[in-house]
């Protein structure tokens, strides 16, 4: 059986993620540094800063898979340099020890924030839907270290091709699945609140993930790791975005600097693109807010 280590297999985004691994039949360790109730996977709490306890983590695992979720989760959480330091350190450390042990492949979350949007200075997208090709412009440390994620795949791929496949993927808004039915989202929104109030979500260019479709993707790109290029790069999101009515009305009222690039949209078309999920691997999300809320309502 696949062995597969999930690193903040306790978080938001990680419970879903470790749902889905458990369900396609592989055996999932879970390393956080604390625990989740009814997480279908071994657990185990230890802070992976440490690198003795880090090392003795994949001595005894010798996973087959690694999918690298562990970071501070959000920007400003942290002062920048801390932030910085802790998330690429963190996506180091276990790197190595994936290659060490002879792990065969290497997820690892970055996020859609690498992009540039919400900087102080301003920020205007070159086109719209963002893809995988849009210049990145990280302007926080959260952001530049999820750039650097990135980098460190790239690098990987290039070094060490021959012994691991890697991949990192953007996570947009991630919804648990609780979330749906009025728990407070990671910004203490409800759900409906996000779409009562537009602005909330416009600060995310109206972005978000059902955190079930995330573990899908997870999945998904791990089964098919040894056909996708190495060191890829993928945006997944939902293929709408959180708002109610025109995506344009919304762009026009909230998100004036998009104008432009908006007008090519129809009323539901998202302003990030998972084309390239879809084409490589064959993933779509199968969540929207149309039909998760629809089914909370309806019960």
């Amino acid at each position: 059986m696949t062995r597969t280590l999930v690193t903040g297999g306790a978080g938001r985004l990680g419970r879903s993620v470790v749902a889905a691994l458990a369900a396609s039949g592989r055996e999932v360790v879970s390393v956080d540094r604390v625990s989740a109730d009814g997480l279908p996977a071994e657990q185990i709490e230890l802070d992976l800063l440490d690198p003795d306890r880090r090392a003795g983590l994949f001595d005894r695992v010798r996973p087959h898979e690694v999918v690298h979720l562990a970071a501070i989760p959000v920007p400003f959480a942290a002062p920048e340099d801390e932030l910085y330091a802790v998330n690429t350190a963190l996506a180091f450390g276990v790197l190595g020890e994936a290659l060490r042990v002879g792990a065969g492949s290497l997820l690892a979350a970055s996020s859609p924030t690498v992009i540039g949007y919400g900087a102080p200075g301003g920020w205007v997208p070159s086109y719209l839907p963002l893809d995988e090709q849009h210049p990145i412009a990280p302007w926080n440390a959260y952001a530049l270290s999820k750039a650097a994620v990135e980098e460190l795949m790239r690098m990987a791929a290039r070094r060490d091709g021959d012994r691991i496949r890697v991949g990192s993927f953007r996570p947009c808004y991630v919804i648990a699945p609780e979330e749906w039915s009025g728990e407070p989202t990671q910004q203490g929104h409800t759900i409906g609140e996000r779409l009562d109030h537009p602005e909330f979500s416009a600060v995310a260019l109206f972005n978000y993930l059902d955190a079930r479709d995330a573990g899908e993707f997870v999945v998904a790109w791990l089964d098919h790791a040894e056909q996708v290029p190495n060191g890829e790069v993928f945006f997944v999101g939902a293929p709408d975005p959180l708002v109610r009515g025109s995506v344009r009305d919304a762009v026009a009222a909230h998100l004036p600097f998009a104008v432009a690039a908006a007008a090519g949209l129809d009323d539901d078309d998202p302003l990030f693109s998972s084309a390239r999920a879809e084409r490589l691997l064959g993933w779509r999300a199968r969540r929207t807010w149309r039909t998760e809320l629809a089914e909370v309502e309806s019960e």
